[in-house]
């Protein structure tokens, strides 16, 4: 299975730590994210998923910035942003953690 569009540029967003923003349908509050993207991996049910420290937009939590994971299927419309990021958020974890495997793309 080949890479899609989807993956590859937020994969390169990754790699230039460029923002993000994109339209969201994964949860009960769809709409545009801003997000820092950190990785791209499968998590505990192999679902492709995002990553990402969430900035602003529509927030199913309300609970303001933190980690966010979005799964790829449910993500549309990226735009790659011209801010950057640090890319150092607290409790960051390269290899996925407990929580992800067969890390695609990561900071």
């Amino acid at each position: 299975m080949g890479m899609n569009v989807n993956q590859s540029i937020i994969c390169s967003a990754i790699k230039s730590r460029n923002l993000i923003s994109f339209y969201y349908t994964g949860d009960d509050r769809p709409g545009i994210r801003t997000v820092e993207p950190f990785m791209i991996a499968h998590t505990s049910k192999d679902h492709l998923s995002l990553s990402a420290w969430f900035l602003y937009g529509a927030s199913e939590s309300g609970d303001g910035q933190g980690w966010r994971d979005y799964l790829l299927s449910d993500i549309s419309q990226i735009s790659v942003l011209p801010q950057t990021f640090l890319g150092n958020r607290p409790g960051y974890r390269r290899d996925g953690g407990k929580k992800f495997h067969n890390v695609l793309c990561a900071l």
